[in-house]
């Protein structure tokens, strides 16, 4: 793209202002900014005049978990078919690594984060290991998805390799990145992030399928034989991965996905749960349920909307082929966004001052005819990284690795 079709595209959007500095920067820096905003899409900052518009949720029923009763008597048969279709190769994982460790304090990628106590434990460690654990117990290597974002990629990278990949076959290892979002003020125009820079975020977990495929990774993926898809969390250091009874269980339900799912803790957990939306396998939010959702019994007298998601999915490929061209839902955010202004000088601001753009994987499942919720062990599978201290954070999984006999 050069500077005429850059500054055409531009004045499509009303967003001419990105060129302000042109003629200040390298060629270097003229270069990158031109592919910048050849491969943003600016069309995502119109849903900021239409906010007040967007729409409801439909009508909410509930949507019958697999508990650990029922799981617990058909393990050996679920267990066996899933371990047949990771032996056929049919199975790959998608780790979703694009975020950083702000909130624990580091600059780092977040699943570059230490945790260990008397050792070097790393977050990205734990779901190698407890990757390997299933790649054990089929004897066969499960490919492995990694999708990192602009702001960490090389960083995760030269970790991973410099770490051996903590013994997994590096044969197995794909990256990807993940597609990102302009950010904007509240009037939808873009912030700058330096002069020859717009200003981005990640396009939200919703886009991780879309961004495999840019990549040309999903299409390989379907031509090496994967047929399903283990989407999962970078955060939760307990969780099983390419799990063969989840697996198992969803091919034996004939589910287009699965979702692993908790007994919430309380009724206010912050997680949000598993139901149906005018029919279809949807996700709610805990600060959409309302007092009469959280009230509601099931037919045998326990809690409606009581199993919370753990971000740890099953996706069938072919659904997920189904409906990647379909626009999902944008979801703004409002959020602190560091620019600069117009007279050059860099600003960090202290409250919320526009608009961030994502996608996320709840749109997704609302698409697809059917989702089964599968029951997992909280105390053996859920302890999310979200914090330093307190609730969900490097305090409370610490504990609960200790718990399962994990060494840190």
């Amino acid at each position: 793209m050069n500077y005429g079709e850059a500054l055409e595209k531009l004045k499509k959007y009303g967003q001419e202002h990105v060129l302000a500095y042109y003629d200040e920067l390298s060629e270097q820096e003229k270069t990158a900014l031109l592919a910048q905003i050849e491969a943003t899409d600016f069309s995502v900052l119109a849903s900021c005049k239409n906010r007040k518009e967007a729409a409801g949720r439909g009508a909410i029923s509930p949507l019958a978990a697999m508990q650990l009763s029922e799981i617990g008597e058909k393990k050996e048969k679920f267990t066996e078919l899933g371990l047949q279709a990771i032996k056929a190769g049919k199975v790959g994982a998608v780790l979703l690594a694009g975020g950083m460790g702000t909130r624990l304090g580091s600059d780092d990628p977040k699943g570059m984060y230490n945790i260990g106590i008397t050792r070097d434990v790393y977050i990205f460690q734990r779901l190698i290991e407890n990757l390997m654990d299933v790649v054990k117990q089929a004897e066969s290597w499960i490919p492995l998805y990694v999708m990192t974002s602009d702001k960490n990629h090389e960083a995760t990278t030269a970790f991973l390799k410099k770490h051996d990949y903590f013994g997994y076959n590096q044969d197995y290892v794909t990256f990807f990145t993940q597609e990102m979002a302009p950010a904007s003020d509240y009037d939808g125009k873009v912030y700058m992030e330096e002069k020859g820079k717009i200003s981005t975020s990640p396009n939200g977990n919703g886009g991780w399928y879309s961004s495999m495929y840019k990549w040309g990774i999903a299409q390989k993926a379907m031509a090496d034989g994967v047929e399903w898809l283990n989407v999962f969390a970078v955060d939760n250091v307990l969780q099983r991965i390419a799990d063969p009874c989840f697996i198992g269980a969803v091919i034996d339900a004939g589910c287009a996905c699965g979702s692993k799912v908790v007994r919430k803790c309380a009724p206010d957990e912050k997680v949000g749960v598993m139901c149906l939306e005018d029919g279809r396998p949807s996700i709610i939010e805990y600060y959409e349920l309302t007092e009469e959702l959280a009230n509601a019994k099931d037919e045998n007298g326990d809690p409606a909307y009581y199993f919370g998601v753990i971000l740890n999915y099953l996706f069938r490929v072919s659904d997920l082929e189904k409906i990647r061209e379909k626009n999902l839902p944008l979801h703004i955010v409002e959020k602190k966004i560091p620019y600069i202004n117009e007279e050059g000088e860099a600003v960090k601001p202290e409250a919320p001052n526009g608009y961030k753009f994502e996608q996320l994987v709840l749109d997704m499942i609302h698409e697809l005819d059917s989702c089964l919720p599968f029951e997992v062990e909280r105390n053996r599978e859920f302890a999310p990284i979200k914090n330093k201290t307190g609730v969900d954070s490097v305090e409370s999984a610490r504990k609960l690795c200790k718990e399962n006999g994990i060494e840190l």
